[in-house]
């Protein structure tokens, strides 16, 4: 691995953060600048810590720290895809959560790995 973009769950979770940032563009006001704006930082603070995690991968317990971030901002995100799925039906947003919920079972799996198979 040379790279954190050789990381499967970084490549989805960028590609999330980018699909959420066109959804909540089209959001009616407020939701686009409320729970629109909160959804965007969160999506991208997942793809932003699974980097600063791999950045600091020579000390594995930063690495599972950063990690744990990500699945936390992930968790984040998944409520908000949901709420806004609830407010706005048939908009995309039910398959947003379902591929962050999925997205959150390999980052899940990754943090297992990295405490189990991390040599540092």
């Amino acid at each position: 691995m040379k790279s954190y973009k050789d990381l499967e769950i970084y490549v989805q979770a960028f590609d999330l953060t980018v699909r959420i940032y066109f959804l909540t563009i089209k959001l009616p006001n407020p939701d686009k600048f409320e729970t629109g704006s909160q959804i965007r930082r969160s999506s991208q603070s997942i793809k932003d810590n699974i980097v600063e995690g791999y950045g600091r991968r020579k000390y594995k317990a930063d690495f599972i720290k950063f990690l744990i971030y990500s699945h936390a901002s992930l968790l984040e995100s998944t409520t908000q895809a949901e709420f806004l799925n609830t407010v706005h039906p048939d908009t995309g947003w039910k398959e947003i959560a379902e591929e962050l919920n999925k997205l959150g079972v390999k980052i899940s799996n990754f943090m297992t790995y990295v405490e189990t198979n991390w040599k540092t």
